[in-house]
């Protein structure tokens, strides 16, 4: 393997060395407890290391957002033919990350969605970084709805549709995220408890009939 192949594999490895051992913090310290020099110290690489791959602590919460609107465009893009245009946005956004279900096969990222919907409530800074992201990410896959279906939707059209669904699922999984949480609660276990709560909001856009 090439030194710079390995190169990439051991930051990859470091990187996710660092969220595993903020998440596992947050989860059982609280975010606010749980200072950059802990997460270093589990992660057992020291604090430069750490602002060599994220620049605060709340950046852990918010992992490769372009990629996820990259993923949600390519979605998109890659549309089936006969494919109603509510199909392809829920299959956007559950690539975006911002929709968790079907696409959280890694515990780890289901882990860090419920954190920051936990803690987007109390931290101003955690929240106001989340509703920036959704609502680029948002404004994004409306534009892309648009180009997509131009004879059904106008940009406004598109981007109500998006709004709809995203504040749906948001208000959904808020109030799921309050539930008291036990310690039988894993990653497994919150990703089917998170795809349920979803699957049960999006039902009507679901079982519309086609037009």
């Amino acid at each position: 393997m090439p030194p710079s192949a390995l190169r990439d594999r051991k930051r990859e490895r470091t990187r996710r060395a660092l969220l595993e051992a903020a998440v596992e913090l947050f989860e059982h310290r609280g975010y606010e407890e749980t200072t950059v020099a802990d997460i270093a110290a589990a992660a057992e690489v020291g604090t430069r290391t750490f602002f060599n791959y994220f620049a605060s602590k709340e950046e852990l919460l918010f992992p490769e957002p372009d990629d996820r609107v990259r993923a949600a465009v390519a979605a998109m893009a890659s549309r089936r033919a006969g494919e109603r245009p509510v199909e392809v946005l829920l299959r956007a956004l559950r690539a975006a990350g911002d929709n968790p279900g079907d696409h959280l096969v890694d515990d780890l990222h289901a882990r860090i969605a419920a954190v920051r919907a936990r803690v987007s409530r109390t931290v101003p800074a955690v929240s106001g970084r989340a509703a920036h992201a959704q609502l680029v990410a948002q404004r994004e896959i409306g534009r892309q709805l648009h180009v997509a279906f131009p004879d059904e939707f106008d940009e406004v059209g598109a981007a109500a549709l998006v709004g709809a669904v995203v504040g749906a699922v948001s208000g959904a999984l808020t109030v799921l995220f309050q539930q008291p949480v036990s310690g039988t609660d894993d990653g497994e276990r919150l990703q089917r408890r998170i795809h349920e709560t979803t699957s049960r909001v999006l039902q009507p856009w679901l079982a519309a009939p086609r037009a």
